[in-house]
């Protein structure tokens, strides 16, 4: 039988309080391994837990609600450079398997990505699917395999080019051509993930919840040069997530997130945490939740971010303080984010509105 400590006057049994030490450890463990650089040869967002399908793709369906449309936008090194800009789209439709308490998540990712002064541009469209298992009659423990393909068209505008083939000693001299052997100025290919995950709530609190998630990206390796040359792969990437979210009291609760990628020799790690305060008189399904919070790029960015939620949406804006290298250059100014999240229920008798415990975080 377990004790119960109270805290505030909010109660914690030792189990939970087991749980969480044991997720903050896992956190803190991703959070101590140490990057070689801070760059990546994918593209990514600082608010990375509004992408879930770029993390993971068994990290869809992982909301309370049967239906999710997420929007984010990332304008980067706009003081620098030709600003970097990165926007992504995706949707996500969970549904109970007939009387079973295993659920299915449907899913689907645009991301669009346009960098440099030769406006390098990346689109790429891909559905997903996950598959959530139950793993106990409680249905507050799930095992989440997902995977995610589609098509990817990479592109660039070559009279942007400029080569010192041409300048013809005086200058120069667009006439001249840039002297590159390009096959043509875009390609596409195909490429795939594929993702576990394993979601729960900790002790017998159906709020407080945690992951844990590894995906594999690019599993296919598809070629990736604008030469033509079977011998230039996108390199496979494996992404480690892990997050745990837990009351402080009736009106507000701490939510933890942290990835570490891998791709080649490029690594990438990033966490921190968020304090959500509950508005208004219903504290079991508020009107509006704020939340504030900071995350850190490794060696990269400090990031602080801004959320509210305004039911069923919610807006979010982080702003990269750049500490790297170039800090100097960009004086410490990096990318501004702005995402935006829809959530909702479908009133039927499949919807998962009457299953509190299906999985969610």
């Amino acid at each position: 039988m377990n004790k119960t400590i109270r805290l505030k006057n909010y109660p914690i049994s030792r189990t939970m309080r087991n749980q969480v030490n044991i997720l903050v450890f896992v956190l803190l463990s991703i959070c101590s391994i140490k990057p070689t650089t801070s760059d990546a040869q994918d593209v990514h967002f600082s608010q990375f837990f509004e992408a879930p399908l770029l993390r993971n793709p068994a990290l869809a369906g992982l909301f309370k609600g049967d239906i999710r449309i997420q929007g984010i936008y990332r304008n980067q090194w706009a003081s620098v450079t030709t600003p970097f800009v990165t926007s992504a789209v995706s949707v996500e439709y969970k549904k109970p398997i007939g009387s079973s308490d295993d659920f299915i998540t449907y899913s689907a990712q645009v991301l669009y990505d346009k960098a440099g002064a030769a406006a390098l541009t990346t689109t790429n469209i891909m559905p997903a699917l996950n598959y959530h298992k139950s793993l106990n009659g409680e249905k507050n423990k799930y095992l989440s395999l997902g995977i995610m393909g589609g098509l990817v068209q990479r592109r660039f505008d070559r009279s942007k080019i400029t080569t010192n083939n041409n300048y013809d000693g005086n200058g120069y001299n667009p006439s001249l051509g840039d002297g590159e052997s390009f096959t043509n100025s875009n390609f596409t290919y195909l490429d795939g993930s594929i993702g576990l995950s394993y979601n729960s709530t900790i002790a017998e609190k159906a709020e407080d919840n945690y992951f844990i998630g590894v995906a594999y990206h690019h599993f296919n390796k598809p070629k990736n040069s604008f030469y033509n040359n079977p011998d230039v792969e996108l390199q496979s990437k494996i992404v480690v997530s892990a997050g745990v979210k837990f009351t402080l009291n009736e009106t507000s609760y701490f939510t933890i997130h942290a990835d570490y990628s891998q791709q080649g020799i490029y690594n990438q790690l990033i966490g921190g945490a968020i304090y959500s305060y509950k508005i208004g008189e219903d504290i079991e399904d508020p009107k509006y939740t704020l939340h504030l919070g900071g995350f850190m790029r490794a060696k990269d960015a400090f990031i602080p971010i801004i959320k509210l939620d305004y039911q069923p949406f919610s807006f979010s804006f982080s702003y990269d303080a750049n500490v790297s290298q170039l800090k100097t250059a960009s004086q410490g100014r990096g990318g501004m984010e702005l995402s935006v999240s829809f959530i909702g229920f479908f009133d039927k008798d499949n919807s998962s509105r009457y299953v509190p415990l299906c999985p969610k975080f």
